[in-house]
């Protein structure tokens, strides 16, 4: 039987960077694959490479080395507007700070990749109205981010990152300045996005107990995967 093509998936990849007049690897041969429904932690210290690889995954920058597929598509064979477009209808990106617009309402916020993907204005509002509900904020729609708090804030973000029903979410940090209980909930919504919309999650995290929710999770260490974690990919187990 036809194994399933993964919904993300990183070969190889290779990131340059220079520093102090020297080459440094921010990445390094790095191998990773996600399957819809899955949700992939990726832990390790400050500086070992998790966020350069999800911005990789994200079509946001650009190997030096390898390739980076989402939906089977790599990202080195779409450019300008098309990789726009397969970033908005396939990936759901958190990024650190959840950048939400300041002078734009919750709901606003969240219908954003609604609006630039052209879904008309009654789709958008009962999708936002749909997604709104499920991270329980339907009675802080109209209220402005300076207005919620960092927790409210982060349910903002995965909201937007939900409403396209991406193939893959990809979250970098989502619960770094969150207090523990607060982390839990903001873990189990994006938990959820795999079970409930059959998505593909990629998260970078430091906390071990958010790690613990994942179905699996891989470490970096300056740039490499660990080859443990590797082997355990390649096998389709769990930690």
């Amino acid at each position: 039987m036809a194994t399933e093509q993964p919904a993300v998936e990183a070969i190889a990849l290779t990131r340059r960077y220079r520093a102090g007049g020297q080459r440094v690897s921010g990445l390094d041969h790095v191998s990773l694959t996600a399957a819809r429904g899955e949700v992939v932690a990726v832990m390790g210290p400050s500086g070992s490479g998790k966020s350069t690889l999800l911005y990789l995954l994200a079509g946001l920058d650009d190997p030096d080395d390898g390739c980076a597929l989402i939906t089977g598509v790599d990202w080195r064979s779409v450019r300008g507007r098309a990789r726009d477009r397969l970033r908005l209808h396939a990936c759901g990106f958190i990024p650190q700070g959840m950048s939400l617009l300041p002078q734009a309402t919750a709901a606003e916020n969240v219908e954003v990749p609604l609006l630039v993907g052209g879904v008309g204005r009654t789709e958008r509002r009962d999708r936002t109205a749909e997604i709104l509900d499920r991270v329980g904020l339907s009675d802080s729609a109209a209220k402005l981010p300076d207005q919620l708090s960092g927790g409210q804030q982060q349910r903002i973000a995965i909201a937007r990152a939900l409403v396209s029903r991406p193939a893959v979410v990809l979250a970098d940090e989502p619960t770094g300045s969150l207090d523990s209980a607060t982390a839990e909930v903001v873990t189990r919504l994006l938990v959820g996005a795999a079970t409930e919309q059959h998505a593909a999650v990629v998260l970078v995290t430091h906390d071990p107990s958010v790690a613990q929710l994942a179905d699996r999770v891989v470490n970096l260490h300056s740039g490499h995967l660990d080859p443990a974690a590797l082997e355990d990919d390649r096998s389709g187990g769990t930690n």
